[in-house]
């Protein structure tokens, strides 16, 4: 597998060898250059809990008033972009901006990751955490400020088996947060804590195996998440050294304890508090373990449910995770 710093291990490692190795330093040489072209806006109807219309006018003035190029189009449900592919081509696209919120940038940036052209975003969902990770403010006034003066700079992804992301993923507790959530009418933040709290008193905690290069582990845990970005969304940070292209991958393994604990837990790990062990006869009483990889594979023994982006997804009893490094360009601050 791929390079790894690994900053924590267990006491059933197969192989013990410390992962330490420096990585390549990513350069921008992809970024599309030249003058700007034309802006595709991408507006999701249904994202987030607000109506699009004013969004819409903004955009429409102040790129009128920036004497740029642009026409407004509506995301696909299905995700499919191919024509939009030719668009860009025939019509000097430079720049598509998206709307909406993580499910959105998945699907454009999954579509067109091949297509050499920057992304936008204007943050318009339930959570989202790539557009705050990157630094671009929640009021679309701001955001769309960072569209017409940000610099494109490279974001890594990943692939979880055949499924792409660009944000965090996972499986356990939170993957059947995010199961119970898309089910219902109502979305938006307080939705999602309801859903939450209800998950947390009925969660019972998962068997995986962890594969490494080198070694491996087991591990009773309610969540394991797989994170580009530094949070879930919301600003609530769950990977605090996580780096949107420093071609690694922040790995949070909330292992089994008692659930009177759980809530303390997670909130030194939201802080950036919980500190990083090295000593294998610790690790048994850490109740969270957080390291960094490039690759690494999940053995769901007891088929976890999974989610990718905050998108409910079929699960798998082997999960395969593997880092695209510099995979495109986002405008940002």
């Amino acid at each position: 597998m791929g390079k790894c710093i690994i900053e924590v291990v267990t006491p059933t490692l197969k192989g013990v060898e410390k992962q330490n190795l420096k990585m390549d330093i990513i350069n921008n040489t992809n970024s599309p250059s030249g003058d700007r072209g034309k802006i595709i806006y991408l507006i999701n109807p249904i994202s987030g809990t607000s109506k699009k219309d004013t969004v819409k006018k903004l955009i429409e003035r102040e790129s009128k008033a920036q004497d740029i190029e642009f026409e407004i189009l509506p995301t696909n449900a299905k995700g499919n972009y191919d024509v939009l592919k030719e668009k860009i081509e025939k019509e000097n696209i430079t720049d598509v901006v998206m709307v909406g919120g993580d499910g959105t940038v998945n699907q454009v940036t999954q579509s067109l990751k091949n297509v050499k052209v920057n992304f936008g975003i204007i943050p318009f969902g339930s959570g989202n955490g790539l557009a705050f990770a990157a630094g671009i403010p929640k009021k679309p006034e701001a955001a769309l400020a960072v569209v017409f003066s940000g610099k494109a700079k490279p974001v890594d992804a990943f692939y979880i088996n055949n499924h792409y992301s660009c944000m965090l993923s996972g499986v356990g507790f939170d993957a059947q947060v995010a199961h119970n959530f898309a089910a219902k009418e109502t979305r938006g933040l307080f939705t999602y804590t309801q859903q939450s709290l209800i998950n947390f008193f009925k969660a019972q905690p998962y068997q995986f195996e962890i594969l490494l290069d080198g070694f491996s582990f087991f591990t009773d845990a309610f969540a394991i998440s797989i994170a580009n970005s530094n949070q879930f969304g919301n600003n609530v940070t769950i990977a605090p050294q996580a780096s949107l292209n420093d071609g690694l991958l922040d790995i949070v393994i909330v292992q089994k304890m008692n659930k009177a604990k759980l809530p303390f837990a997670l909130l030194k790990q939201l802080r950036g508090n919980n500190k990083l062990q090295q000593l294998v006869e610790d690790i048994t009483n850490k109740n969270i373990i957080y390291f960094q990889t490039s690759s690494l594979t999940i053995r769901n023994l007891k088929l976890a449910p999974l989610h990718i982006d905050g998108e409910p997804r079929e699960t798998h009893d082997e999960l395969k995770v593997e880092i695209v490094k510099s995979c495109f360009h986002l405008l940002q601050p």
